[in-house]
């Protein structure tokens, strides 16, 4: 009697990690459970421009491969964080309810952070590895090919000495625990000089810094307008209401002047010069997750005609940020796998304040970032600067 034959057995599809630093807030929650639901096919991937046409054969893993963990301070758990957000028209309604197995699984990947303010018990050493761990723990418990690291925690001020503050000590513990790094934030992260070295040693892929969601979004496109078209701007003035985590951080001045340097960033790179004016802050805790930001844009035409540009911008961080989060995920997540080393310049188009050298203008960083997509096509394309 012949024997039956045996079928061919499949190895699981490998699964990613996106470790996310602030895993509790509003832009985390938003991108874990969009993540579940354009998985689920519940929802289509409005804003994610991994998941349009130019980066369909870029090899970037599956949103359904992706698994996520993190560390917070606060302890309110995602399924009610999500219901906050639904409550107030950032996620909609119902999603909660229907994502909720996924948010309870990241929920019990989500470990203490810290270190508390005035902390003395640990060294900035041992709570670098406390962190570290925490990652590879995370990466072993759930069988993971790998994780990338996700700074989106509110903005901190500057740090006034040369101590790390808690932004650097988790993109320290990253590294260490051998995985990439996005700061999606103004904070401090892998800038800080006492980490160049771990940075370079690594071997490890990183991006960053403050995602481009909203004004500076704008602001990009603008400027190169109007250098293009030889009109010379004056003052360029903004103001930003919002309330949320954000809008509390950002009331620190500390906080705020880390946050406007990206900005005033953006229009020194694309103009040449910086112009006159600043952006202004404001804390407006009733306006929740939704923020409103106004430019004010002075400029001369021919024969120095005085001529004004105004616009406004009423939109909510969360849902602007997340997909970009996710972008960046498996965007970093592909990069290493590619064996690529060090600052991530093409990917300056999502960040007001780019790693390494790139253009400024949104249109020619997008140029790159296709390029980019392009690259990652094949095993073998990735340039040897990186390597």
């Amino acid at each position: 009697m012949s024997a039956e034959p045996s079928l061919p057995t499949t190895s699981p599809a490998p699964r990613f990690g996106v470790w996310l630093i602030g895993a509790r807030g509003s832009v985390a929650t938003t991108a874990i459970a969009g993540c579940a639901a354009v998985a689920a096919g519940l929802h289509p991937p409005t804003g994610m421009v991994t998941e349009t046409a130019p980066f369909a054969a870029a090899r970037l893993p599956a949103l359904s491969s992706l698994v996520f963990g993190g560390h917070d301070t606060v302890d309110c758990p995602l399924p009610k964080r999500a219901e906050h957000l639904a409550e107030g028209g950032v996620l909609p309604h119902g999603l909660p309810a229907a994502v909720h197995a996924e948010l309870i699984a990241a929920d019990r990947e989500i470990r203490p952070g810290g270190p508390p303010p005035g902390d003395t018990g640990r060294t900035q050493d041992e709570w670098i590895d406390v962190f570290a761990a925490d990652i590879r723990d995370f990466v072993r418990r759930q069988d993971l090919e790998g994780a990338v690291v996700v700074n989106v925690a509110s903005t901190e001020p500057a740090p006034a000495d040369g101590s790390l503050p808690p932004s650097s000590l988790y993109a320290a513990a990253a590294l260490r625990a051998g995985c990439p790094y996005v700061n999606f934030t103004p904070s401090t992260g892998l800038h800080h000089p006492a980490l160049a070295g771990l940075a370079e040693s690594s071997r490890l892929p990183y991006a960053g810094r403050d995602g481009k969601t909203g004004q500076t979004l704008l602001r990009s496109v603008l400027g190169p307008m109007f250098l293009q078209r030889a009109l010379a701007v004056r003052a360029w003035s903004g103001t930003n209401l919002l309330g949320g985590g954000d809008g509390a951080a950002l009331a620190d001045p500390a906080a705020a002047a880390a946050k406007n340097a990206g900005k005033e960033r953006v229009l020194a790179d694309t103009l040449g010069t910086t112009p006159e004016g600043e952006v202004h802050i404001d804390d407006v805790p009733a306006l929740g997750d939704w923020k409103t930001a106004w430019d004010h844009i002075a400029f001369d035409g021919f024969l120095g005609a005085r001529m004004i540009l105004q616009t406004t911008w009423q939109g909510c961080d969360s849902s602007l940020a997340a997909p970009l989060v996710l972008d960046l995920a498996r965007l970093t997540v592909r990069a290493h796998q590619q064996g690529l080393t060090g600052p991530l310049a093409e990917l300056g188009f999502y960040f007001k304040d780019p790693v390494g050298d790139g253009p400024s203008s949104l249109a020619e960083q997008y140029t790159e970032l296709r390029h980019f997509a392009e690259r990652l096509r094949d095993d073998t394309s990735a340039p040897e600067a990186h390597r």
